[in-house]
């Protein structure tokens, strides 16, 4: 798996915290997962991302790059090597999280 900022790693951290709290460890795992197959293709394609995700066209940034994976948006750096700097659940209201 590629890196992870900090932010995206404390907000993947407070993900799984929120599914082990509500015994839902295979939701924990399937963020696992998800962050997993996010990876690859980040460094198989770092282009092909969106430029912000659907919903949100405000956050777009130069240099960075969104995808959705599984339930999950994940924004990313077009660094070498990519950083994931943020991962989200899918749901409404994303620019008031950042």
């Amino acid at each position: 798996m590629i890196a992870l900022s900090p932010e995206a790693e404390a907000q993947v951290d407070s993900l799984i915290a929120h599914f082990e709290a509500r015994g839902r460890i295979e939701a924990a795992r399937n963020l696992l997962n998800a962050l997993e197959k996010a990876s690859h293709r980040i460094v198989s394609a770092p282009h092909a991302g969106l430029l912000a995700p659907r919903p949100y066209p405000s956050l777009k940034r130069q240099g960075r790059r969104w995808i959705i994976e599984e339930r999950y948006w994940i924004s990313y750096s077009l660094t070498v090597p990519p950083v994931i700097s943020g991962v989200f659940y899918v749901t409404p209201n994303i620019p008031n999280r950042l």
